[in-house]
């Protein structure tokens, strides 16, 4: 019945011309058994994970590419070669291709030139495998060049929001003091029953159409995208079950998800860790995916219009995070697997300060919606600000960016203490370059 009355509402909408076209692609990224992931070694693989996207062109300049993995994080040199790739096959600049993860942590995680230190240390740890990588994107680029244009005339925004899935890290423990400390699966009790904290409960749905048909549905939603995890069982998590169910039920259309800016929003207040509860937090994103692309409303697409901000952070001061301390931790062959990757990762995003080299916060403004991408590991709160620097559009936030900086904290969290060492980034002034970075490719002047 959802999908009969959605057709039935949407078709009200007159067909206009256009001259915007749209292309679809879609490739298996899934890595093999005994390649390494986040969490370690593949062990096995419970579903496949895909590169999904659009080509979208017609409008000024060249066209824009919007790719979602479902891999963990693509950082540094690695997001530069995914991006320089698949501008090469759309025909496009590296800046105009709008590229995220999904982030689920049994899936692979990349930055080669880390990669390439870890080697050269001799470590027997690693983080990813470049030969596979470079396959991907091959394969990648490839669908992007099969892929074929239709025209699209309409641009539509539906949101609808989520019940029972995100909550924040945040909590107060029982002596009062804060902690930023659950996690996606939190089994202990007290913790998990916090309150749910700061989120942004809406699921917010971008889609464009020709006439009264739906070409491409974007979906995004802030949260950590695990359920059970860190066994090496590679896997979408809940968020692939519903982003499948959602191709199976309404195939007319091809559809995307996005994580939000969700470095600090994850299940853990509605989450234990037990495998049967993926496939009910499933259900309940699949829910609102359906009701945000049943709640659009569409307009012409007159505007698809690109706008880029360069975002420059400073480095983290904290001890342990200098040059020198870094190559020592990556040294020293006694060093546990997780601290020596991270030396690794955070020496390569020393090496890119060193290069000058920005970040690109990409964003593309569709008439009564914008879509923009933040890096790494957001806070929530971003995404938030985001729509106040829009406030007369729907902005799709895409999370998981370039992932090179980690956790990017806003200052209140700092100033309750957060201190978490995944992040590499100065804690006094991230906030500021973010929120400037975002406002100024959000802004319609």
């Amino acid at each position: 019945m959802l999908r009969r009355s959605f057709l039935l509402a949407a078709s009200a909408a007159p067909a206009m011309a256009s001259g915007f076209q749209l292309a679809t692609f879609q490739a298996d990224i899934t890595p093999p058994v005994g390649s390494p992931i986040y969490t370690g070694t593949a062990r096995s693989i419970v579903d496949p994970l895909e590169a999904r996207g659009i080509v979208l062109r017609g409008g000024p300049g060249k066209p824009v590419v919007i790719a979602s993995l479902e891999w963990c994080e693509v950082r540094n040199r690695s997001y530069d070669l995914w991006r320089s790739r698949l501008a090469a096959a759309a025909g496009t600049t590296p800046e105009r291709v709008l590229l995220s993860c999904v982030h689920p942590h049994d899936a692979p995680y990349t930055d080669s030139e880390a990669q390439e230190l870890l080697d050269q240390a001799r470590s027997p740890h690693k983080l990813c495998d470049p030969v596979f990588e470079r396959a991907s994107i091959d394969k990648v680029a490839q669908a992007v060049r099969r892929s074929s244009f239709q025209t699209v005339t309409q641009i539509g925004a539906g949101q609808a929001t989520v019940e029972q899935v995100a909550s924040n890290r945040r909590y107060v423990r029982p002596d009062g003091k804060i902690s930023f400390g659950r996690t996606s699966a939190t089994r202990d009790a007290y913790v998990r029953n916090q309150p749910e904290g700061l989120i942004d409960p809406a699921l917010k749905a971008v889609s464009f159409w020709n006439g009264s048909k739906p070409v491409a549905v974007l979906y995004a939603y802030s949260t950590h995208p695990m359920s059970y995890y860190g066994q090496g069982d590679v896997s979408g998590d809940f968020p692939g079950i519903a982003r499948r169910a959602m191709q199976s039920e309404f195939p007319e259309a091809f559809h995307v998800y996005c994580s939000g800016a969700s470095g600090d929003t994850m299940a853990g207040h509605y989450n234990d860790g037990n495998p049967a509860n993926r496939p009910i937090l499933a259900g309940r994103l699949r829910k609102a995916m359906a009701a945000a692309f049943h709640s659009t409303r569409r307009a012409p697409l007159r505007e698809a219009s690109f706008r880029k901000a360069k975002l420059v952070f400073e480095p983290r001061k904290s001890k342990g995070y200098s040059l020198a301390e870094m190559r020592e931790t990556l040294a020293a062959s006694a060093t546990p697997r997780r601290e020596r990757l991270d030396a690794a990762l955070g020496i390569s995003w020393l090496r890119r300060l060193a290069r000058k080299q920005p970040i690109d916060v990409p964003a593309l403004h569709l008439g009564p919606a914008a879509i923009v991408v933040v890096p790494a590991e957001a806070f929530v709160q971003y995404q938030l600000w985001a729509q106040g620097d829009a406030p007369e559009k729907m902005v799709l936030t895409l999370g998981y960016g370039e992932c090179a900086p980690g956790y990017i904290p806003t200052n209140a969290a700092v100033g309750e203490g957060y201190d978490d060492h995944y992040s590499w980034v100065d804690f006094a002034t991230c906030e500021g370059s973010l929120r400037a970075a975002v406002a100024s490719a959000l802004s319609s002047r």
